[in-house]
């Protein structure tokens, strides 16, 4: 059996395989729809029939070239694109929840999340409870109800850093029979795999590290494989019952492991139109190119950041998981070996005021809602991305009002790091 490739193979030869003649680069398929000889093969086509491509909506070359790549680096079976992250957790967890049922979801997940988990999607009326990622695995199991239909946590939060015990979290929902969504998005597949300590769909925002510019908006899920549908007819009816829009197609009977993916193109895709135009998916692949590349920078600048305000007379508190002083150091250690992710999260001794004094005299680093890519930036999420939370919420997710979110990117780490002293010495 042939070996398979590193991941720094997979992201730079992976998804676009040319055949003689073709372009060597990944073409862009800018078209909405595709030209066929016959009625009989376009109708094989809508029926599932026979693979192809009908309707940009559902799927297009540049995409699902560039969803392969992601699907191996994940080590997955299938993946799709959204046109963003927020796409992404919507479709993973609507793909298999309806009216009525229920999810877990973790508290520290990004604030967008937990608004479209615990806000919106309980106005379609889908409950969750909310669970502490620390609380131990006697009372994470208390969460689920006969009506749980997954658990949807994220491998690092954003921006709390808290470190998934994915393991924790994967026997848990497992014991309950339903399957555990990962989204990872901070680590990325080159530092944490969470298909290998048991978790079942990823996802990612892939706007972030894998885009690594902030150029196109995007997102991505990928499916293991691992999870079985069909042993749970009763939990996930839309997997294992006939889809009657698809002439009866039973999804986890006519395509195995790639059930999950499959129904969630023909059918959420088909109609709710979530999709990542060509064009961004073509600039994602080369970010894609050089995401083996950059991580490494990222968690090296990273550290020495997250170490100069460890030791400065003004920080009040720091959180890295890479720093030892993290209560996640051995949780980041087991499942990310190689190193976390570039973002920070810290507090001043002058609280809120000196944070937003501190923010506006940064030079080098720019105040965005962005994360996670080459330029190094900062947020007060607080202000800004979880401000539709309380006080009582933000403690919960585990942001703290003078929490200040900064994203440590690719340049000279003595850069950054003077132009922090700089604006620290104006508090």
């Amino acid at each position: 059996m042939k070996k398979p490739y590193a991941k720094e193979t997979i992201c730079i030869q992976s998804g676009w395989k040319p055949g003689n003649g073709e372009p060597r680069v990944l073409p862009i398929y800018q078209t909405t729809t595709y030209k066929y000889d016959t009625s009989e093969q376009m109708g094989r086509l809508f029926d599932l029939e026979e693979d192809g491509y009908f309707y940009t909506r559902l799927q297009n070359p540049t995409n699902d070239c560039v969803a392969q790549k992601i699907c191996e680096l994940e080590g997955g079976v299938a993946a799709m694109l959204t046109s963003s992250g927020q796409a992404a957790n919507y479709y993973a967890v609507f793909n298999i929840c309806e009216a009525g049922s229920h999810v877990v979801l973790s508290s520290t997940v990004y604030g967008g999340t937990f608004n479209l988990i615990a806000v919106t999607m309980k106005k379609m009326g889908i409950s969750c409870t909310i669970v502490d990622p620390d609380a131990d695995y006697e009372t994470l199991c208390q969460a689920f109800q006969e009506n749980t239909r997954c658990v949807v946590a994220e491998t690092i939060a954003n921006p709390a850093l808290v470190v998934l015990d994915i393991e924790k979290f994967a026997k848990a929902a497992h014991a309950h029979q339903v399957p555990l969504i990962v989204d990872n998005t901070f680590a990325t597949p080159i530092n944490c795999n969470p298909f290998q300590w048991g978790a079942d769909i990823v996802t990612h925002s892939t706007t972030k590290y894998m885009d690594g510019h902030a150029m196109c908006v995007g997102g991505a899920i990928v499916d293991s494989g691992n999870f079985d549908w069909s042993l749970y007819p009763e939990k996930f009816p839309g997997l294992c019952e006939p889809d009657e829009s698809y002439h009866g197609i039973i999804y986890a009977e006519k395509f195995g492991k790639e059930a999950y993916i499959r129904k969630a193109t023909v059918q959420l895709m088909r109609d709710l139109g979530s999709i990542q135009s060509p064009q961004n998916a073509f600039l994602l692949n080369v970010g894609l190119e050089t995401l083996h590349l950059r991580m490494p920078r990222h968690c090296e600048n990273a550290m020495k950041v997250a170490s100069f305000l460890e030791n400065h007379e003004k920080v009040a508190w720091v959180n890295y998981p890479g720093l030892k002083s993290s209560k996640y150091y051995e949780l980041a250690c087991k499942y990310m070996p190689n190193g976390t992710c570039g973002v920070i999260s810290f507090g001043l001794k002058g609280g809120r005021h000196a944070a937003e004094i501190m923010m506006d005299k940064l030079e080098l680093a720019a105040i965005v809602t962005h994360v996670a890519d080459a330029r190094t930036c900062v947020l007060h999420p607080a202000s800004h991305t979880h401000r539709q939370m309380n006080d009582e919420q933000l403690k919960e997710a585990g942001v703290n009002p003078d929490l200040i979110r900064f994203s440590v990117g690719i340049e000279n780490a003595e850069d950054i790091i003077a132009d922090l002293e700089q604006a620290l010495a104006a508090i």
